[in-house]
């Protein structure tokens, strides 16, 4: 249940800030699936009067209708049914030029799922260009549920010309102030919004995530939006990926357990589409040199820990109960809340050289931090992480967790808060 009613996202007043600015740049807003993009979008624009946006939502026709904003507001909703091609994208975006013409104080278009349009970057990179050479005073924002599709027509189309605001899972102080979550709520439900009122109830809230977060995201996301030869195996990947998160995990091996696996290489490139999707990552190894990095073993980490407790047969008692498995969920929060809030500008690794390790190494720059996380009895300076600073020079040297800094102290800073 929502704990504050008026919880907004800190990327609301970002988006509000670009919106009061003079139209320069497209504004990109980008993430998985279910994270409250469109909401984000929509407590931006109860800023503004209705006469000053149109929101076209591309995939739901009749989506004014279930929107809470008053009847008289509805004209601002597109409902056309027609089929959603390049022409109808124009159709829309000559209605709110008309309006932008007649406004003194600018007008706004949002595009919700623009990616289900078919090319649509090249569609928008003609009417935006368009809209500079007449100076007209037109905001375009465009959603997407598919990362990979609009990273993809952003670089090809729209480079130079639009702005990203990246969304993506809630952090725990974010599940903390709108939903109440406590460390272990976090830690075995995750960070979806909307699967936040069912944690008192665990099969519907399963139910909740396989059917409406995971099915989704693999079938409209992936598979529907990008060309993949084996959609079932895909599939197997991401169970894998689930149950093996905060661990290393060699192709090699990754074959052994999957049918029809095919090749490395294809493997790579299917956990690199669910990471696009925000599901899983496979984590390089930390070195010197790049090609050692990308010749490495992955290691797996969900992006959402509610992944992993869906597929593990636990309830949250028993997940707790094995301390071992909840030392990999702790992990796995760990590596998926650095991923999360230090993406694209902290890149993230693992290091090992046997018997030492460090569970995750973040780097921006010239800033280097190794990460240890202990969750269970035993404590202490961790030896990995000093065997990691004599090979790579001096570094921030981190244990989190028992002996060290708190995770919930932890959870609550971003990942740049943390960097040397």
């Amino acid at each position: 249940m929502l704990r504050n009613q008026l919880y907004q996202r800190q990327e609301v007043s970002k988006l509000c800030d670009r919106l009061a600015e003079p139209p320069g740049l497209l504004i990109v807003v980008a993430g998985p699936r279910q994270v409250g993009k469109t909401t984000l979008v929509r407590d931006a624009l109860t800023k503004f009067s209705r006469e000053r946006f149109r929101f076209v939502a591309v995939d739901q026709p009749d989506e004014a209708r279930s929107h809470s904003f008053t009847s008289s507001e509805s004209d601002v909703y597109e409902q056309d049914a027609s089929p959603r091609d390049a022409a109808w994208l124009v159709r829309q975006w000559q209605r709110a030029r008309a309006a932008a013409r007649e406004a003194t104080d600018g007008y706004i278009l949002v595009l919700d799922e623009i990616q289900k349009i078919p090319r649509w970057s090249e569609a928008v990179k003609g009417l935006w260009d368009a809209d500079r050479a007449e100076n007209l005073k037109l905001h375009v924002v465009l959603l997407g549920s598919s990362p990979l599709l609009m990273q993809k027509g952003m670089s090809e189309s729209l480079t130079g010309r639009c702005e990203l605001i990246p969304v993506t899972h809630w952090s725990f102080l974010e599940m903390y102030d709108a939903f109440d979550f406590d460390l272990d709520d976090y830690i075995y439900f995750g960070g979806y919004p909307g699967s936040a009122k069912f944690i008192r109830d665990e099969p519907r809230w399963r139910a909740y995530v396989r059917d409406s977060l995971i099915q989704p995201s693999i079938d409209m996301d992936i598979l529907k939006m990008t060309r993949v030869d084996k959609p079932a195996l895909l599939k197997q990947l991401f169970h894998l990926g689930c149950g093996y998160s905060g661990q290393l995990l060699s192709y090699t091996k990754m074959i052994g357990q999957l049918q029809d696996a095919g090749n490395t290489v294809t493997l790579a490139h299917y956990l690199d589409l669910l990471g696009h999707a925000g599901l899983i990552v496979g984590l390089q190894k930390y070195a010197g040199q790049q090609h050692r990095r990308r010749a490495s073993v992955p290691k797996l980490n969900v992006l959402n820990t509610s992944l992993m407790a869906v597929g593990s047969g636990y309830t949250k008692a028993e997940a707790k109960a094995d301390r071992s498995y909840w030392g990999r969920m702790v992990e796995s929060a760990v590596g998926a809340h650095l991923h999360n809030t230090g993406y694209p500008d902290c890149a993230l690794y693992y290091w090992r050289e046997s018997p030492h390790e460090v569970d995750f190494v973040i780097e921006r720059g010239r800033k280097l931090t190794a990460i240890e996380v202990k969750s269970g009895s035993t404590s202490g300076h961790a030896a990995g992480l000093d065997i990691f600073e004599r090979n790579f020079g001096m570094c921030q040297k981190l244990l989190v967790g028992e002996g060290g800094i708190s995770l919930l102290e932890f959870l609550s800073y971003p990942a740049e808060h943390w960097l040397g």
